[in-house]
This record gives structure tokens, C-alpha cells and sequence, in this order.
């Protein structure tokens, strides 16, 4: 969808852009939406993330990652807008009768045909595993794990890019310029997500910030030492350490991350610094 902006020349509004939404379907259906709980960062009333609060009510719209009706056609019947993600979403009315949410993909429109299965037509929408996937394609919603549901390539203007098969796994190239092997019995959407414009969007005030529950982030120097361990000092001070800190005490640069957790025999490239 195209990026608008507001024609308002206030101090809030003169910056601000958004999103042009797709026209809901009024046939809602019901069983796949439920009220989304808010939870604002917290475990038993203790803050676990922190800068999360607040929030405009949601439904959470279940999306169907796995695509596992397989031989089974289905028609989009409209494109909507999900207040979870910064892609649109695509119902999808099978010919058993079954409706399910997908990803809303660039170019698909309302009376299209998808199918999900082993093998089908390379066309935007169809899904199927990696092993029958041409060279070249751009692809998204990539199984990390045959059967678990798409990982990678979920968000706006996302695409992979297929660009080796070497049993067992294939080589794809994601955005960042990683490139790392999935095993070829995974499944991927053909096609690239739609509301490409999204990174553009300018919110231009901090409600709109509030809204999506993100609270304000402060800097740790402009912090009491209570609160943050670069906090205290007298006017603009340094951090008054050898190395900056979280707000939990702990390292915030170099080399941090558990080398046990991490999956680099799968990376063939890194990411492009």
C-alpha cells in the first residue's frame, strides 16, 4: 500500500506519515481473532523488558506460517490490516471452506488463486518445499525446521534469495547479506511481502509511539546512580567507567552472546558490516 501524508500543518502532523489500509472484509471471521493480553514487560508485576506500557486494545489475528493444506486450493478473499505486524495479512478461503490467514504479499489481490504442496506452480502465494524451488527465486516465510512454520522472512518488503541447492541443504541469501543453509525439505512462500513503504513512515508524535506501547527510552547518564549505573554526577558527565553498562550492571559492548546458543555452523557468510 502507498505511504500518505497528513496534510495537517500542525507541529504534531507537519512530518507525521502512515500507511494507507486495505478495506476490511465485513465478514469477520470470528475464530480467528482473539483479544490479545497485555502484559507491558511484566512477570508478577516485576518489569522483565523494560520500555513497554500502555498500548490500544488488540486482536490477534492467527496467521498460518506452516501452510500444511497441502493439495488443497484456496481463493484471497481480502486483504486486511493486523495492528501485530508492519505487513499486511491475506484471508484465504479454501475450497474445503476453510478460511485462513497468510502474509499479504506484493502484487496479490483480492480473487487470486494459492496452493500449498510438495511441488506446484512457481507463482506468488504457492508454497512448497525448498528442493522444488528454481535458482534465483525470492521467497519468504522459510522454515527453519521442516514442519515448525516459517522463521525468517516475515516482515515488510522481506524477501530471501534461493541462490544454491546442495543436498541437503539449500543456500539462501537473506536481507542483511547473510547467507545460510536450510535444509531442503523446508517450505517458503514464492513472492516478495508487501508494504515495502512501511520503513518511510514517519510517526511525527510520541502518542502514536504510545500507542504501539513502546515508553520512552532515557539515556543512563541522565539517570540517578540508583537507576542506572551511568546515572549521578554533577551537569553533562561521562559514563564514569572503562566500559558502558546496561541498566543491570552488565557489559553492553563486545563480545556478549553465548557461543553455545549460537547457530553459526549453519551460516555460510556473514551478515555485511
Amino acid at each position: 500500500m502507498a505511504l500518505i501524508k497528513y496534510k495537517e500543518t500542525t507541529k504534531t502532523r507537519r512530518f507525521a506519515s502512515k500507511m494507507e489500509k486495505p478495506k476490511n472484509n465485513k465478514n469477520v471471521i470470528k475464530k480467528l481473532r482473539s483479544i490479545l493480553q497485555k502484559h507491558s514487560g511484566r512477570s508478577n508485576g516485576t518489569v522483565t523488558v523494560r520500555h513497554q506500557g500502555g498500548r490500544h486494545k488488540r486482536y490477534y489475528r492467527e496467521i498460518d506460517f506452516k501452510r500444511n493444506k497441502f493439495g488443497i486450493e484456496g481463493v484471497v478473499s481480502a486483504l486486511e490490516y493486523d495492528p501485530n505486524r508492519n505487513v499486511e495479512i491475506a484471508l484465504i478461503k479454501y475450497s474445503d471452506g476453510e478460511y485462513r490467514y497468510i502474509l499479504g504479499l506484493k502484487g496479490l489481490k483480492v480473487g487470486d488463486k494459492v496452493q500449498a504442496d510438495e511441488k506446484v506452480e512457481v507463482k506468488i502465494g504457492n508454497a512448497m518445499k525448498l528442493k522444488n524451488i528454481p535458482v534465483g527465486t525470492a521467497i519468504h516465510n522459510v522454515e527453519l525446521t521442516p514442519g515448525k512454520g516459517g522463521q525468517i522472512g516475515r516482515s515488510a518488503g522481506t524477501s530471501l534469495t534461493l541462490q544454491a541447492k546442495q543436498a541437503p541443504f539449500a543456500h539462501l541469501k537473506l536481507p542483511s547479506g547473510e547467507i545460510r543453509m536450510v535444509p531442503l525439505e523446508c517450505l517458503a512462500t514464492i513472492g516478495v511481502l508487501g508494504n515495502e513503504e512501511y520503513k518511510n513512515m514517519e510517526l511525527g508524535k510520541a502518542g502514536r509511539k504510545r500507542h504501539m506501547g513502546i515508553r520512552p527510552t532515557v539515556r543512563g547518564t541522565a539517570q540517578d546512580p540508583g537507576s542506572h549505573p551511568h546515572g549521578g554526577g554533577e551537569g553533562r558527565s561521562g559514563i564514569g567507567r572503562k566500559k558502558p553498562m546496561t541498566a543491570y550492571g552488565r557489559p553492553a559492548v563486545g563480545k556478549t552472546r553465548n557461543k553455545k546458543k549460537l547457530s553459526g555452523k549453519m551460516i555460510i557468510k556473514r551478515r555485511n558490516k
